[in-house]
Formats: structure tokens, sequence, C-alpha cells
């Protein structure tokens, strides 16, 4: 696969548009973090984040889970699972969010991971990779 199939701009738009729960791996409650930013614009637009972080905290009013597999099914389904881990990371974190019944994963800026792209794309999910939710927000919107 070429890595323009993980930037594709009709599910860029499809996903900042039509989805509604996002789950933040690698959320904490440190609002210095790129995370934390995203997170934040993107609660900012109506989407509604699942913080998902070691220590479980309630981060940006929202609480919070240790994992993906500990988000109970009465939050509903998850649209789309940010991958905000290091690349050396990402592929647990999409597995874990395959396994979760997530719908698409999103792994921003320099967290690239292939095999792990084309093992979420098999499993039916949508794929952004190194792209940034608020650039593709303001180029799309």
């Amino acid at each position: 696969m070429d890595m323009a199939d993980y930037a594709d701009p009709a599910v860029i738009r499809r996903l900042l548009n039509e989805t509604r729960t996002w789950a933040f791996v690698g959320l904490g409650d440190n609002p210095a973090r790129e995370v934390h930013t995203q997170a934040r614009l993107l609660q900012q637009r109506g989407k509604r984040i699942i913080p998902v972080h070691p220590d479980g905290r309630t981060v940006l009013n929202e609480p919070g889970y240790a994992s993906l597999a500990d988000i109970p099914a009465a939050e509903g389904p998850i649209d789309v699972v940010g991958v905000y881990r290091r690349a050396e990371y990402a592929g647990a974190v999409v597995d874990e969010a395959i396994a979760a019944g997530a719908k698409a994963v999103w792994l921003p800026l320099d967290v690239i991971d292939e095999a792990a792209a084309e093992r979420a794309q098999e499993a039916g999910l949508d794929v952004v990779m190194d792209r940034c939710p608020a650039v593709e927000w303001a180029l799309r919107r």
C-alpha cells in the first residue's frame, strides 16, 4: 500500500463530519501535550471524547479508562480511536481498536505503522495515518 491510501480526503472528511465518539489513547491530564489539544479541539466541535490512559483519570470533564477494553458498552460505539502513542506502540493500540469494535483509527503526524494500518483496513476499519485532525479540520471544513 501507498501512504496516500491512509490520507484519503473522503475518509478524512467523513471521519471529521459524520462521527460522534472519539477515544483518544494517550490522553492524560497534561494540557501541554498535543493529544490534549486535539481532543479539546474535537470536543469543542461537538465530538464526544473518551480519554484512554493508564491512569484512567477524568480529562476534559469526561471519565477516563485505562485501556480501550475497559470502556463499558454503555458508553456506546467508538467511532474513531486516536492513536496518540509513539509509533513503536501504535500497532498494539490499533489491534486493541480492532478488538474493541472501533470503526476507524487515526494515527497523527509522525505516528506511522503501515503493518498496523493494513491490519485495521483488513478488519474493515477506516484508517488515517500521519495526519493532524486540527489541520485536516481547517482544510476540509
